[in-house]
């Protein structure tokens, strides 16, 4: 029985053996298989980590929707309307400056005043003989014809070319404030 029982344990352990490397072959492929899973995981486990980043990163968005071209145009619509308000005010205080001016008493007359063309400043000047007038004092924002018109108002009989003539150093587009004028006045005593 001996004999015959030594080729079944060989068969045996050859069936065996086929099978272990059977197993093993197996096992090998499952291991790469594994690994192979393992390296897609770690793929997939940096693409969700990547797309977290971007979730929670602010977004940063460089074009105007309607609400802020809307809210700009109701800013740009404020600014203009504080503008006019601004410019009529301004307007509303000028009118009002005149209007002070023009009521002031026009400066006491100079009597026999005269002043030559040989004067050191561009104060005053006037034409040949003895004047009688006023001296005016120019002030911020002063025009000839606002000068004019305050003097005409009180009852002072006097023209521009007047003017211009009894001061011809002076230039009558730009008057410089501080400086006098002579306003002459054939009716002063």
């Amino acid at each position: 029985m001996v004999v015959f029982a030594a080729p079944l344990v060989r068969a045996q352990v050859s069936a065996t053996q086929q099978e272990i490397d059977n197993l093993s072959g197996q096992i090998q492929a499952m291991t790469e298989t594994l690994e192979t899973q393992r390296k897609h995981i770690d793929a997939l486990e940096k693409e969700i980590a990547d797309l977290r980043d971007k979730v929670n990163t602010p977004v940063v968005n460089t074009y105007a929707d309607r609400s802020d071209l809307k809210s700009l145009a109701e800013q740009v619509q404020e600014v203009d309307r504080k503008r006019k308000e601004d410019s009529e005010m301004i307007a509303k205080r000028m009118e009002d400056f005149v209007k002070a001016a023009s009521m002031a008493p026009p400066p006491m007359p100079t009597r026999g005043k005269t002043t030559t063309s040989t004067s050191s400043s561009d104060e005053t000047a006037a034409s040949s003989p003895p004047q009688r007038g006023y001296e005016y004092l120019v002030k911020q924002g002063d025009t000839l014809g606002l000068i004019l018109k305050a003097y005409r108002e009180k009852g002072v009989r006097v023209s521009l070319s007047q003017i211009k003539a009894a001061n011809p150093k002076m230039n009558p587009d730009v008057l410089i404030p501080g400086k006098k004028i002579f306003i002459p006045d054939a009716s002063a005593k």
